[in-house]
């Protein structure tokens, strides 16, 4: 398993949008956990949420018993979702949600097809691992399914490179059309998509490429999955979840990570009709416990009542605007959507350069894309633009650092 870091860290403490090291030393924290502290850290409302639970002295009962907690907060899910007639069945993580999902798709499709993307990332169970289209993230090539895969959103590489919107759409569909028609037998049960690439280094392709995948997946029966691990609860400032921008309502959206802002819960929600397809018996032991679905509660009522997905595209904008206004010649792309950005830099050398410098300077921010050259940041959904700002000024000059170096 690696770290990060040459050195690497220890988190201690933390408050608001900043943690503390070990030795003492304070950091910015645009990573928040992988895009998981959507709240950034400590927050009262979370906490108080949490210790009210914790005492009642319930911490555990598995899903053999009601779950107040859990309950309310899949009814306030099922609502959000956008899924007509939802249901939703709660997990512990993103690997997991996607994980359910396959098995509800393929149940209720009865085939073991799926279409996956290249550059995509799904989790490390064996079922996500087979439908992962990353090779470095593919600990295995043994699979349960017949995996078929779709070109990805990367607009520098590969066949769609520099493309138009329409003509990538277009080629998007016949690249669906050929896929289904040369690559698959029989029936195909699912596509399973994120609508930014989050480990792929988010890469996306234009708004309305799930529209027309969906639109030739339903000449066929396929089901649609939005993977929403990343992109949820308002993170791309557009709208409260990716599948949104493309103007489609998916059949099954796999949710995680800032749900819980640092406990373990997450989930797949879909249509009654698909998600109770399976015919075994199913529960969850730790899906949905009741502290989990307590934070998770305080989680999405303090994003609402605070308009969070607002303050993702205004902070968002701050730091897009300001980093596509540096000319740099290590500098290839930045792109993103409110607070899910990318800064592909021109080699991996450069982007270990410039991560390392970042936390010397008092900055975490990850790393990703297929071939190691993307710096990601995900930092909380109420980042104040006092912190954004600050944040731009240590990557900027971190930036032209490294750009003056190498020319």
């Amino acid at each position: 398993m690696p770290v990060y870091y040459e050195e690497p860290i220890e988190l201690v403490t933390g408050q608001g949008s900043r943690v503390t090291d070990s030795n003492g030393k304070t950091y910015l924290d645009f990573f928040g956990g992988v895009l998981t502290n959507s709240l950034g850290y400590d927050l009262p409302e979370v906490r108080e949420a949490v210790e009210r639970q914790l005492r009642t002295g319930i911490v555990h009962t598995s899903t053999l018993y009601l779950i107040r907690q859990q309950v309310e907060l899949a009814e306030k899910i099922a609502k959000l979702s956008g899924i007509p007639d939802a249901r939703v069945f709660f997990t512990n993580s993103g690997t997991e949600a996607n994980e359910a999902a396959l098995q509800v798709a393929t149940n209720h499709r009865g085939s073991n097809s799926i279409l996956a993307v290249r550059n995509s990332y799904h989790g490390r169970t064996a079922a996500t691992i087979a439908v992962t289209g990353n090779r470095s993230w593919s600990a295995s090539a043994y699979s349960p399914y017949n995996v078929s895969y779709l070109h990805s959103g990367d607009r520098l590489r590969g066949l769609l490179r520099g493309m138009s919107d329409e003509r990538y759409l277009e080629a998007a569909e016949e690249d669906l059309r050929e896929v289904l028609a040369t690559t698959t037998a029989g029936p195909v049960a699912a596509l399973i998509a994120e609508p930014i690439q989050g480990v792929g280094g988010f890469t996306h392709g234009p708004d309305k490429l799930m529209s027309v995948w969906q639109r030739v997946l339903d000449e066929h029966g396929i089901l649609l999955i939005s993977d929403e691990v990343q992109t949820g609860w308002g993170r791309t400032g557009e709208h409260f979840w990716g599948y949104q921008a493309h103007g489609v309502t998916p059949d099954l959206l796999t949710f995680a990570k800032g749900i819980g802002n640092g406990f373990a819960l997450a989930g797949v929600v879909g249509r009654a009709e698909v998600l109770e397809a399976v015919q075994g018996i199913s529960f969850s032991t730790f899906g949905g416990n009741p502290i989990a679905t307590a934070a998770g509660n305080a989680v999405v009522d303090y994003i609402l009542s605070h308009d969070l997905q607002a303050n993702a595209a205004r902070t968002g904008a701050i730091l897009l605007e300001g980093l596509r206004a540096v000319d740099n010649p290590i500098v290839a792309e930045v792109r993103g959507k409110g607070l899910m950005i990318g800064i592909e830099l021109t080699s991996a050398a450069a982007t270990a350069a410039v991560f390392e410098s970042c936390k010397r300077d008092g900055l975490l921010v990850g790393k990703g894309g297929l071939y190691g050259t993307v710096i990601r940041m995900g930092p909380p959904l109420n980042l104040s633009e006092a912190d954004a700002r600050e944040g731009l000024e240590i990557l900027t000059n971190v930036l032209r650092e490294h750009g003056s170096a190498s020319g």
